[in-house]
């Protein structure tokens, strides 16, 4: 007896269509799960069958043989679940439903038959409509018109894409009479979707930070133009406040990168059970114990790691210099290409990494190197070492450098700045719809390429005496060069100006100080 059925694995974020072959055979009673499985797919086995046992149904006590077709292809998750089991009550004659094969089935199976959420649901959903709209294989069409029958849980999740019929019921017999006609799916999905979440109460506004208005700015000019920021002050001096601030100035995430983002956190199980569309940008602060496989991503799964899940939105990198070399090191390539390539003996994975990176880190070992009120008691020799962390290829990666001073009694005490994260935020909002216009596309100022750049950072005469002057002074490289002139193009931007004026310029030049430091 033999009965084939449709279920999906998802890796990285693409998922794959995949045929279950289930043949039951007279022979010693065994249940084999061939093509590539990992353990989670070949401890599908028990979870099976006490699950089609508790629902009513019969094991059969026969040789039953389940191929996960292509056999090439690494099959991971418990997402198989559900179509074994349809797939061996099929091939039993215990689901009598001709049309099984017109479903593509995904869900965990609980030992009592119950279904729980997997992982993924809308990037399978994506790319079976995708690949339903795009490609004339036999294989896609075959699986034309394909219904995705998903656990509840799942189901507002998979809903994002319209053009995909979805179905749901909580259990497995209630699947099984649903395909015979004898009930109908439970359609109903678990909590509803929100779309409009974005900004809230409990952000931290930008007019509930005291003094600090020239390292605002600064951080007004990053939102604009996506610059990543690295933040240097002694301890206490609201760095890590200002970062987190940092997320409320920025647009909100337009409809495609909210599906990207919402995508991402589904294939790592971070979305909320009423599969709610991510509109909030991503704001992510590892540890700086974070490995290399946390931070990159990757592992035996090779799943997203932070830089990934920062997607769209901040890394805040807080104590620069104290997270590993290996780590840091491996930021460069991706800051650069806004993406990285996680390539293992299983395979590659491309992720996305469009993130502006907000990083801090003290001026020295014990923090107090130039401040006006402590005296630092490290060695010259210490600071260079304390600095040496960071490499100046990593270095030439953040587009401004800012100093936060310690603030005094008060500045503390008083507040002379009123002007909200909305207020803010408009302003950011309006720069970036000049780049997006004269870029062509949803791209910031930070993301231009070297003929964009040359093309859109024009300087006056009195412009390039200056950076010509800078550039020899400080010994700067091309890519600090190109950095320089996309921070004054966004600072023109900000005040609504076609040319870069000189004193544009001057503002970028004086944004990275750790330039003037180091050179």
């Amino acid at each position: 007896m033999f009965a084939a059925v449709y279920g999906m694995t998802v890796l990285g974020l693409q998922a794959h269509l995949i045929r279950v072959e289930v043949d039951v055979a007279n022979g010693l009673p065994c249940f084999d799960i061939v093509g590539l499985p990992n353990t989670a797919v070949r401890e599908a086995r028990d979870r099976v069958r006490s699950a089609i046992r508790n629902s009513g149904y019969q094991f059969p006590f026969q040789r039953v043989t389940v191929n996960l077709a292509p056999a090439d292809l690494r099959k991971e998750g418990s997402g198989l679940d559900l179509p074994i089991a349809i797939g061996i009550l099929a091939a039993t004659q215990q689901c009598l439903c001709p049309s099984v094969n017109h479903y593509v089935f995904s869900g965990e199976l609980s030992l009592e038959g119950t279904l729980r959420p997997v992982p993924g649901v809308l990037t399978m959903a994506i790319t079976l409509n995708q690949e339903n709209s795009q490609s004339e294989s036999d294989e896609v069409r075959i699986s034309e018109g394909l219904a995705l029958i998903i656990p509840p849980d799942n189901l507002a999740e998979a809903r994002l894409v319209s053009a995909i019929k979805t179905h749901s019921s909580s259990t497995l017999s209630k699947i099984v009479m649903a395909l015979e006609n004898k009930s109908n799916f439970d359609d109903e999905p678990v909590g509803q979707l929100n779309q409009t979440e974005g900004y809230t109460d409990k952000q931290i506004d930008w007019s509930d930070i005291h003094g600090q208005h020239h390292v605002k700015r600064a951080l007004e000019i990053a939102a604009a133009g996506g610059h990543n920021t690295i933040l240097i002050g002694p301890p206490g001096s609201g760095k890590t406040l200002l970062a987190k601030a940092y997320s409320g100035i920025l647009p909100q995430l337009n409809e495609q990168e909210s599906i990207e983002v919402t995508q991402l956190y589904s294939v790592c199980g971070l979305l909320n059970t009423n599969g709610s569309l991510v509109r909030k940008r991503p704001f992510r602060n590892p540890h700086h114990t974070v490995t290399k496989a946390g931070m990159i991503g990757g592992g035996r799964k090779l799943r997203p790691g932070e830089l990934s899940l920062a997607n769209h939105g901040v890394l805040f990198l807080d104590e620069l210099p104290e997270f590993s070399r290996e780590v840091l090191e491996c930021l460069r390539q991706p800051l650069e290409d806004r993406e990285l390539t996680i390539t293992r003996q299983s395979g590659s994975i491309t992720y996305p990494a469009h993130v502006s990176v907000i990083a801090s880190m003290n001026p020295c070992p014990c923090g107090y190197y130039g401040d006006q009120g402590k005296v630092c008691q490290c060695t010259p020799f210490q600071i260079q070492n304390y600095r040496g962390r960071i490499s100046g290829p990593l270095l030439d990666r953040f587009d401004i450098h800012i100093e936060v001073p310690r603030l005094s009694f008060s500045e503390l005490r008083t507040s002379n700045n009123k002007e909200s994260s909305q207020v803010v935020r408009k302003r950011v909002m309006a720069a970036r719809q000049l780049q997006w216009s004269r870029l062509g596309s949803v791209k910031t100022n930070a993301e231009m390429t070297g003929k964009e750049t040359k093309d859109h950072t024009q300087l006056t005469l009195i412009g390039e005496s200056l950076l010509q002057r800078i550039f020899d002074a400080q010994h700067l490289s091309g890519r600090a060069h190109d950095r320089i002139l996309k921070v004054a193009r966004t600072i023109a931007d900000l005040a609504g100006m076609r040319e870069i004026l000189p004193e544009h310029l001057a503002e970028s030049i004086q944004l990275r100080s750790l330039d003037k430091r180091m050179s």
